[in-house]
């Protein structure tokens, strides 16, 4: 296999508190820490791993958003990979629209596989991946937790509701990881710095002749629900009474 991809996404870093705005109109992202969607962090980490068994030569990190995806995509470059590609738009993607600039990518980049996270923790759709395998006419394989290259073969266990579920793929395909697949590798600073030095290159979202289309409107957002105080009993008694009284037994 000649190149792997893989597509990172900027979101909210997973240890933030998120916080919406006042007027309900989305969540407050000034000043707070930005990373790489843990999921996607998962799929690179595989993609490196794959590469470093010699069952890949390139692994290529691409990601869609504002100039400031720079950050994740040097990120993506310090854990190992070769070289990075920034689809720069200053507005919001859906994730019909990401999946066709991902295909454009694709016919450019001509890769053997495409990896990424099943989700993102921002919006939770988990329809990217599916979107881009039926855009691009390859096999998926879905929530995948360990994967087994032979040849032009990949051999993927998903988990599923049931359990764990086998499926094998021909090669290209798109694979979306989940998060009991492999834990990311610590990025060490020298990593960084050699990051700095690794191509970079940038694309308007608008020269891949692809229409960011809006098919959903958000109307508001609201903060989960306060927890109840919870209530202390005298005795075993006591507790079956109150679970009567709020008609739980």
């Amino acid at each position: 296999m000649q190149k792997i991809l893989v597509c990172l996404k900027r979101v909210v870093d997973y240890n933030v508190r998120v916080r919406v705005k006042p007027d309900g109109t989305g969540v407050v992202t000034d000043g707070v820490k930005m990373s790489v969607n843990p999921f996607d962090e998962i799929a690179l980490e595989e993609a490196l791993r794959i590469k470093e068994r010699g069952a890949a030569n390139e692994v290529i990190v691409m990601s869609i958003g504002s100039a400031e995806a720079q950050q994740q995509l040097r990120t993506g470059l310090a854990m190992g990979a070769d070289r990075a590609i920034l689809v720069e738009t200053d507005e919001a993607v859906e994730p019909l629209s990401a999946a066709r600039a991902m295909l454009a990518t694709i016919e450019r980049e001509q890769p053997g596989m495409v990896i990424l996270g099943k989700q993102a923790i921002d919006d939770d759709n988990s329809q990217t991946g599916q979107m881009l395998a039926a855009l691009w006419g390859r096999p998926q394989a879905t929530f995948a937790s360990e994967v087994v290259l032979d040849g032009e073969t990949a051999t993927v266990t998903r988990e599923v509701d049931a359990g764990l579920e086998t499926i094998a793929v021909d090669l290209p395909a798109v694979i979306t990881v989940d998060l009991r697949m492999n834990e990311p590798r610590y990025v060490k600073l020298p990593d960084i710095m050699k990051a700095k030095r690794k191509p970079l290159e940038t694309v308007s979202f608008s020269d891949l002749n692809v229409e960011n289309e809006h098919h959903l409107t958000t109307t508001h957002f609201a903060p989960p629900a306060q927890r109840e105080k919870g209530v202390m009993v005298e005795d075993v008694g006591a507790l079956i009474q109150a679970l009567k009284d709020k008609g739980l037994v």
